[in-house]
């Protein structure tokens, strides 16, 4: 499997996804932002063919659409009331979007469905070198804010009453979750990518009770999803997406039956 370079390619941009997801997981968990995640993978998929539409690299039209389009959100949901229907109107407009870029560059169906449910043969060196400075400067500016960041993310109340500037960590925190969904997007697709952004680290909540060891265990879940998923995608040539999301659901699963357990 390793002898090929599209699958040594496809491990090491799995690799950082996890991680990168995993961490950043966990605080859209606690901030109760999964719809925000699953909009923004549909942006995603409107930069991506904007991207394709130019001629640039799908991920370059990505991380474009996703960073303004989250902070379009974050200005327009300052009450938490209008959060939903400001991210509502964003994704269907990225939606409509999407379909007209891809019309207008005349790509067949297989860029679509690569972009909307991803493709490990499409991860170039150059692709793996773009990520690895996003993964960085994602986990950098998650563990320079992490003490603001957690305080914001787990006692909201307690971080208005303490004077913190909860609007600026919010839009930070939206930024880094469009670099995350970009960064993702490259093996699960625009589509499946909140399924990475969530479910390690709900599922995560059930074995640890820290916020260190709830990360540890989003990260894990994270890995043993997209290196299973890849290893099953390459031995049954079926999409890495499916794998992906159901390894990650049976996690979850698990977590339930074991958190259950533990109660009883």
């Amino acid at each position: 499997m390793f002898e090929f370079e599209f699958m040594r390619n496809a491990f090491m941009a799995g690799t950082l996804i996890a991680i990168v997801s995993g961490f950043v997981g966990v605080f859209v968990v606690a901030r109760q932002l999964s719809f925000l995640s699953h909009t923004l993978s549909e942006i995603g998929f409107a930069g991506a063919a904007f991207g394709l539409f130019l001629g640039w690299s799908p991920l370059l039209g990505m991380l474009l659409f996703t960073v303004i389009s989250s902070m379009a959100i974050g200005g327009l949901s300052l009450k938490e009331a209008r959060r939903e229907a400001a991210t509502s109107s964003i994704s269907a407009l990225a939606i409509g979007l999407g379909i007209l870029f891809l019309s207008l560059s005349n790509k067949n169906a297989s860029y679509a469905t690569n972009i909307l449910f991803g493709s490990v043969l499409g991860i170039s060196q150059q692709d793996i070198q773009r990520m690895i400075m996003l993964a960085l400067a994602v986990l950098v500016i998650m563990l320079v804010s992490y003490r603001k960041m957690k305080f914001s993310s787990f006692d909201s109340i307690g971080a208005k009453v303490s004077g913190m500037a909860s609007w600026n960590i919010t839009i930070i925190f939206l930024i880094i979750v469009a670099l995350s969904v970009s960064i993702a997007a490259q093996v699960v697709g625009s589509l499946l990518i909140f399924i990475l952004l969530t479910i390690p680290a709900a599922a995560a909540k059930y074995f640890a009770k820290s916020t260190s060891g709830l990360i540890c265990w989003a990260v894990v879940f994270a890995l043993i999803g997209v290196w299973c998923g890849l290893a099953l995608s390459y031995w049954t040539n079926l999409p890495v997406s499916f794998f992906i999301a159901a390894i990650e659901a049976a996690l979850y699963f698990i977590g339930i039956s074991w958190n259950k357990l533990q109660n009883n």
